[in-house]
């Protein structure tokens, strides 16, 4: 009976196929394509959606990295001592991380996501169902995270310089570039953004998820943008790109979020985050709850009496160990994310009262940049003013924006970056400096392997400087 009526409606279709001019087209959902997505109005959602959680699936990963990379902290896995040395030592005796190893992570993530973004830009210019503003506002979302998964590209492999050209056939090699090109890249996608969300109406033609509130529309985006764009700007200015690069993120500043006079912590923490659950389908932080992410022991002992921010790391009952006698022992943990719920911040205002300190040194405001350094003592750190005076050497008032910076920024991803942008990475400490475990701090994150080996195959001169 089953089998007849199966047959019956099969002869059916084929009839109704044969007889109808109109021929029926049902799109396959498991090989999307532009011209498909473009006359789908859900389609544009869920890659809006898509591209967000892809620039989050990474961001766990990224902070622990540099935080080892950095000496915030450590992940000392019992039963895994690479979590350790792929880190710490890298090859034995050589100095040098192993391109085969853990540590070659923020590569792959971004890269597929960039390949998304690619797509939902295209989507964006094809789709004519949406108004011209409409257009313009997704595409300086699109531009937006596409220089900030590419600024953290370029943060973690800086002198090997990245690659910045995706090609509409996945299968073709692009070609790498040097860390000035990427610089410049990211500023000038930074600023295409801007200038699409300049001219995109009031809404989005998606709806953000809730990290975004108070930035959630194409107005309030924008000052995201330029957020991303002083800390980019920041990067390139220490790293060869100079005057302009600081007057670049002078202007990028200006146009954010920054408010300088914060009240409370409250205003600290105005900014863009990540948001997680553990719902069914959702992912948690990656870093909240972690009984493997223990914080380096320094931070105890060089912390300020009193500081506020101290809460970031707690004391363990017992010291633990590094497996394998692959490190030293602490006895604090990393508290800066209370649960695997926390939000994690993408940019808050208290980096961008650093930055502005930074960047107006390096302008010659040195005034300016001692007032958001005292802000940050008493408002995040509950401490007395720094001391300093216009009178005081430009180089002690770096010294204390690297202090504040590192306190303030614990485990959001930053204290490496800032190191290695200002030559100070030798000054973080080496814990085991003898014997066939000896440290070393590594300056860049190695191109993955795989990478490597792709491009060889395919043409030699395409194989990037770290291969």
């Amino acid at each position: 009976m089953q089998k007849g009526l199966l047959m019956s409606l099969a002869a059916a279709a084929v009839l109704v196929t044969g007889c109808s001019a109109d021929v029926l087209n049902v799109p396959n959902p498991n090989s999307p394509t532009v011209e498909g997505a473009s006359g789908d109005p859900g389609a544009l959602q869920l890659q809006a959606t898509g591209v967000l959680r892809q620039l989050r699936g990474g961001l766990g990963a990224y902070i622990t990295a540099t935080a080892r990379f950095g000496r915030e902290g450590y992940i000392y896995s019992p039963n895994e001592g690479r979590n350790t040395s792929h880190y710490l030592i890298g090859l034995s005796g050589q100095n040098r991380l192993d391109p085969a190893g853990f540590a070659v992570g923020v590569w792959a993530g971004p890269y597929g996501n960039l390949r998304d973004i690619f797509n939902l830009k295209n989507v964006l210019t094809n789709n004519t169902t949406l108004s011209a503003a409409q257009r313009s506002a997704g595409l300086g979302f699109a531009k937006t995270i596409e220089g900030l998964e590419m600024l953290y590209v370029i943060s973690t492999r800086d002198s090997l310089g990245a690659v910045t050209q995706i090609n509409q056939n996945a299968t073709d090699i692009a070609p790498f570039v040097s860390r000035d090109s990427v610089s410049r890249f990211i500023l000038g996608r930074l600023d295409e953004g801007a200038a699409d969300l300049a001219a995109g109406g009031a809404a989005f033609p998606f709806t953000l998820h809730a990290g975004f509130a108070g930035f959630n529309t194409p107005t309030t985006f924008a000052q995201f943008n330029r957020a991303i764009a002083a800390r980019a700007a920041a990067y390139w200015a220490t790293s060869g790109g100079g005057a302009t690069a600081w007057t670049r993120a002078q202007t990028a500043i200006a146009a954010s979020f920054l408010n300088r006079t914060p009240a409370n912590a409250a205003a600290m923490n105005v900014g863009v985050y990540h948001v997680y659950s553990t719902a069914t389908g959702d992912a948690t932080n990656g870093v909240g709850q972690n009984q493997d992410f223990l914080a380096h022991p320094s931070f105890a002992v060089d912390v300020e009496a009193g500081d506020l921010r101290a809460s970031k790391w707690s004391t363990l009952a017992v010291a633990r160990n590094a497996p394998q006698g692959l490190g030293i022992a602490t006895s604090i943990a990393v508290a800066r994310y209370a649960a695997n719920t926390t939000p994690v911040p993408v940019i808050r205002n208290e980096e961008l009262l650093l930055l502005d300190a930074e960047i107006r040194l390096a302008n010659a405001d040195r005034v300016g940049a001692i007032a958001n350094i005292d802000a940050v003592r008493a408002v995040s750190g509950g401490l007395a003013a720094s001391g300093l005076t216009g009178a005081s050497p430009d180089g002690t008032v770096l010294d204390e924006i690297l202090r504040q910076k590192r306190f303030s920024l614990f485990a959001e991803g930053h204290r490496w970056v800032d190191m290695r942008r200002y030559g100070r990475l030798n000054t973080l400490p080496l814990d085991l400096t003898t014997g066939v475990n000896a440290h070393f701090i590594a300056r860049v994150m190695p191109i993955p392997q795989a990478e490597c080996l792709v491009r060889a195959r395919a043409d030699v001169s395409l194989a990037g400087p770290g291969c």
